[in-house]
């Protein structure tokens, strides 16, 4: 009975564990240089080359009006695809794990937790001994902040 569960990959922000569906993902990338680009919202870091494709790079820390930290050996970028193919790439302090839960306990979410808005919220599950805060990743951008990211790769 493998039909009703949901592959999630679970990273960290702050020594708080987070998923998101892994459906969301493309792949794990070690942090590498990020070229900054001027006039663009706080959060966008910048652009990397990665295999040939300019992809913008979000701090997600700074885009959920969480702490910053320094970036560590463990910090890994998830390139995820937003918006009919806009592929962008997430800072988080690393990406531990994927798992499989049971779609069954995915509970919805309080409007504000741990202080991000719900609309980036996919859901919450409690598994064994731990809460595991769902995210939806093409909702930490909203239409405009996806124009720019457009433009920021076209320019």
């Amino acid at each position: 009975m493998m039909d009703n569960t949901v592959k999630i990959i679970i990273f960290q922000l702050n020594n708080q564990e987070y998923g998101a569906n892994i459906h969301q993902i493309l792949s794990i990338e070690k942090l590498q240089d990020v070229v900054a680009l001027p006039q663009t919202s706080d959060f966008i870091k910048g652009v990397i080359n990665l295999r040939g494709q300019v992809t913008p790079v979000i701090d997600l820390k700074k885009r959920l009006d969480m702490k910053e930290s320094e970036h560590t050996e463990q910090t890994r970028v998830l390139i995820a695809s937003v918006d009919e193919n806009v592929q962008v790439g997430l800072i988080v302090d690393s990406a531990t794990d994927v798992i499989d839960i049971d779609a069954g306990i995915i509970e919805d979410t309080p409007e504000m937790m741990n202080g991000v808005e719900s609309t980036y919220l996919q859901g919450v599950a409690k598994l064994e001994n731990r809460l595991l805060v769902l995210l939806d990743l093409e909702n930490v951008l909203n239409y405009r902040e996806i124009k720019e990211v457009k433009e920021t790769i076209e320019s």
